[in-house]
């Protein structure tokens, strides 16, 4: 098996979605293709276009792809379900091996260098922020401090105790919140988005480990219950 595993890879967490080719992991990959907008239509109307775009634009066939990766989420419930169910159609279609990598991962992957406490956070509306919490290991690498959390912006200030850099497209929602604590600096909201690149350089780290995702049975990391979900559980009461 190759150590540098070419990945196709779908992000649609949030409104700004892409697609990506990489090659490679964090330690030794490269960027082939990567195609990002910020869609006036849904990602269901225009995500295989966006595929078949990345691999025309490289000379590139499913037959050259070792694998797949897909954003899990958290995020957009809507986007989530997109983005897995085209992944894991493109796994049954082309038998490619498929892993799912978790959109604050994926975040803090822009954020490899930075000695601070990290902290990555999603909007997840309802006055609330999904985040992660990231720390520089000794090998240069981030590794996750803690289990995803959903919680109110203020709430999540009373968790950092030491310098934190806190990075995502939440920064910007929340910016006059987060600037209150004075151990808290703040990475600017356009140098830290989703990308389908990063998922590809996470994803070829799964791909090596073999940890690969069921695509029959593979779900969303949704953190927190959808509204349909809620909804039901209202019924049943």
């Amino acid at each position: 098996m190759t150590d540098k595993p070419l990945i196709l890879s779908i992000e649609t967490a949030t409104g700004c979605g892409s697609v990506a080719l990489t090659r490679g992991t964090r330690k030794n990959g490269s960027l082939v293709s990567e195609i990002t907008c910020q869609p006036e239509i849904s990602h269901s109307r225009r995500l295989l276009g966006s595929v078949e775009q990345a691999l025309e634009s490289t000379g590139i066939a499913f037959s050259d792809v070792d694998g797949l990766a897909v954003s899990l989420g958290p995020g957009s419930f809507t986007g989530l379900r997109i983005g897995l169910a085209a992944a894991k159609g493109l796994a049954f279609a082309t038998g490619l091996p498929l892993v799912g990598v978790p959109t604050l991962d994926g975040l803090a992957c822009a954020c490899m260098n930075f000695e601070r406490l990290l902290c990555c956070v999603l909007d997840a509306r309802k006055k609330e922020v999904y985040a992660g919490f990231y720390r520089l290991c000794h090998d240069g690498q981030l590794e996750k401090y803690a289990d995803y959390v959903v919680i109110k912006p203020d709430r999540l200030l009373g968790l950092i105790q030491e310098p934190t850099l806190i990075a995502g497209p939440g920064v910007s929602i929340y910016e006059d919140v987060f600037r209150q604590h004075e151990q808290v600096c703040l990475a600017p909201p356009a140098l830290v988005l989703p990308r389908a690149s990063n998922i590809g350089f996470l994803g070829a780290e799964l791909f090596l480990k073999k940890q690969f995702l069921n695509p029959a049975t593979a779900s969303p990391l949704y953190v927190r219950a959808s509204e349909a979900e809620l909804n039901l559980k209202k019924q049943k009461t």
